[in-house]
């Protein structure tokens, strides 16, 4: 018999099947570290060269008791190698860090899915406080999935042994241990991964060692255990060519901002109150303070709006950031900007209401607020972006307005998009279209009229300090023209209808709707927002089924685009999905008098794609 060789006892590769999308969601609890894991699958994935599509959602509460309902994390990505429009329905794999994950997630997951569970973690106190009445790993609660028991706590404190990492530090590094798991199942590469710890921790090595062991650790799990038959790879996704990143909504506006100034030739200044979810925008622009973008964080959302209005008076292009109680405190000096008219623009990135609500999940609740929530007659220009990569453009189509028609403008993100991320190709700086900025001067006067109008219906943008542009400004009603102080009821009702004839002319041409389908038909959903993806799977689902439908996106939100009254009454039935009560479809209504029907959703959740199908076949259904 001849000796053994080196690798006669090496484990042989298990089989990897090739499947064309798979969803997955990591959940535990707000300490577990499952928004990390997931971004880092998220980045890994982009690199892989999968369409991406993903929905962290965070815990409301700031510090809920450990292991509690309220307490879990979740974080979902689809990645696939074809286009995608939603971060997926049905989960296919769901990590479950304790019994709480499990229960608040588990009915997300399809049929047959698999499920990885932390045993360590299914002791009689978690699974009491979880609300099971018995353990649900011993029970049939798990019947209908492919169940996967990983000693997760046992395994990542063993990887790390001999680091003299407390227990409390080698703790933390069980999401690396699950991670590197899941890439294993997922046949992802380590590396991404690795050179982030190493940067992440470089000052504290043992750290660094203990979270690359733990990876490691649970990659190396997947390929021996017998309890995993296989694992599964996914194709690079056909993306047209050029340079990629994973972006989110709020770097996606930050950019979007930095780049405005740019094609402006102004510097910004970006004035902000920290608040969920609209504070990394804050984040994100510091952050790359060497473009020489300015950030000011300021005591509250009053003094914010001020300094961005003060910035705009000065010159600069000013902007501001919040959500919807944000936007409430703003809508005074937001008013004052309307009357000096001057460019301003305001990101609402909207989350649950009223008052606090669910400040951590989204909702489209603040169109009423955004188009009518201001005192006396004071419209604003309103845009919305309908992906997180979307919101780049957005920002930068709200200065160009901006500063075209000396209005403020509101861009109208949600939670969803701006903690959702997904693929985006940089563009070049020399492809995008420079702002404009008219020169102000005296147009042959003897003296500066700091209200006479251009082709636009916009007043000079003078600056301060220039000589022979001397001039008031204020709250005060304007006469027109010259800018002098007016209390003359004619010039009043002038000067209103005036303002709102300017604002009425403010199009993003181009880019005002996305249309997809027949011009005509049985069925047309109207959409704005985030809820792009579900609608656009949904229809085109749909339309294979050779069903009559067509979707309307709308990203001009006021003024509405030119003639979309015209495209609606085309179809026989026009169905508005919204994740608020029906804003959108009243406004519709209200304007072009079609008989437009609500799908409302208020749950702090996007919409899914079976959502919209279930909205169409009722509607279709319905005589």
């Amino acid at each position: 018999m001849s000796p053994p060789t080196d690798n006669a006892f090496a484990v042989a590769p298990k089989p990897l099947d090739n499947i064309e999308a798979v969803t997955i969601r990591f959940a535990g609890d707000s300490g577990d570290g499952m928004q990390l894991a997931g971004t880092q699958f998220s980045d890994t994935s982009a690199l892989v060269g999968n369409d991406i599509a993903t929905l962290p959602d965070f815990p409301a509460e700031i510090r809920a008791p450990a292991g509690t309902l309220a307490g879990v994390s979740g974080y979902q990505i689809q990645f696939s190698s074809q286009d995608i429009f939603t971060p997926g329905d049905a989960v296919d794999t769901l990590i479950a860090m304790n019994p709480a994950a499990l229960r608040v997630n588990v009915n997300d997951l399809r049929p047959g899915g698999i499920v990885i569970v932390n045993e360590d973690a299914f002791v009689e106190k978690d699974i009491r406080k979880a609300g099971f009445s018995a353990n649900p790993l011993e029970d049939d609660t798990l019947a209908r999935f492919t169940v996967h028991r990983v000693k997760i706590n046992s395994m990542t404190e063993k990887a790390v042994e001999g680091l003299g990492l407390s227990n409390r530090e080698a703790g933390r590094c069980k999401n690396m241990f699950a991670l590197g798991l899941v890439y294993w199942l997922y046949d992802r590469p380590l590396d991404a991964t690795l050179n982030f710890i190493a940067a992440k921790f470089a000052k504290v090595p043992n750290v660094a060692k203990a979270n690359t062991r733990a990876l490691k650790a649970g990659h190396a799990f997947g390929e021996t255990a017998e309890m995993f038959a296989s694992h599964y790879h996914v194709d690079k996704a056909r993306l047209a060519p050029g340079t990629y990143r994973k972006i989110t909504g709020n770097e996606a506006a930050a950019l979007g901002l930095i780049t405005a100034s740019r094609l402006a030739g102004r510097d910004l200044l970006y004035a902000s109150y920290p608040i969920t979810p609209a504070s990394d925008i804050l984040h994100e622009i510091s952050r790359l303070k060497k473009t020489g973008a300015m950030t000011f964080q300021a005591e509250d959302e009053i003094a914010a709006v001020g300094a961005a209005i003060g910035a705009s008076f000065a010159g600069l292009l000013g902007a501001t950031g919040t959500s919807g109680p944000g936007v409430a405190l703003k809508s005074e000096a937001i008013g004052l900007a309307v009357m000096t008219e001057l460019p301003l623009v305001i990101v609402d990135v909207q989350r649950g209401g009223p008052s606090t609500g669910l400040p951590t999940k989204t909702e489209q609740a603040d169109l009423f607020q955004a188009v009518f929530g201001r005192n006396s007659e004071c419209p604003v220009v309103v845009l919305a972006p309908c992906t997180p990569a979307d919101c780049f453009q957005t920002v930068i189509d709200a200065f160009r307005l901006a500063v075209r028609y000396m209005t403020p403008v509101m861009v109208l993100s949600d939670g969803y998009l701006a903690n959702g991320a997904e693929p985006w190709r940089f563009p070049k700086l020399a492809d995008l279209e420079p702002i404009r900025i008219p020169a102000a001067g005296q147009n042959g006067h003897e003296h500066f009229l700091p209200y006479e109008r251009n082709a636009d219906l916009s007043r000079p943008w003078a600056l301060p300090g220039t000589p022979g542009l001397e001039h008031r400004i204020g709250g005060l009603e304007k006469e027109d023209v010259t800018g002098n102080v007016s209390y003359d009821p004619a010039n009043h009702e002038h000067m209103v209808r005036l303002r709102a004839e300017k604002v009425s002319r403010a199009h993003i041409e181009g880019r005002e709707l996305i249309w997809y389908g027949d011009d005509s038909g049985d069925l047309l959903l109207v959409g704005w927002g985030s809820t792009y993806g579900a609608i656009a799977a949904s229809v085109r689902r749909a339309r294979k089924k050779g069903l009559k439908v067509s979707h309307c996106h709308l990203r001009g939100l006021n003024p509405l685009p030119a003639g979309l009254g015209e495209k609606m009454k085309k179809f026989r039935k026009v169905l508005v999905p919204e994740l608020n009560l029906g804003q959108l479809c009243l406004i519709l209504r209200a304007r072009f008098l079609v008989d437009a029907r609500e799908l409302s959703k208020v749950q702090g959740q996007p919409f899914t794609i079976s959502d919209i199908t279930s909205g169409i076949d009722a509607a279709l259904e319905e005589k």
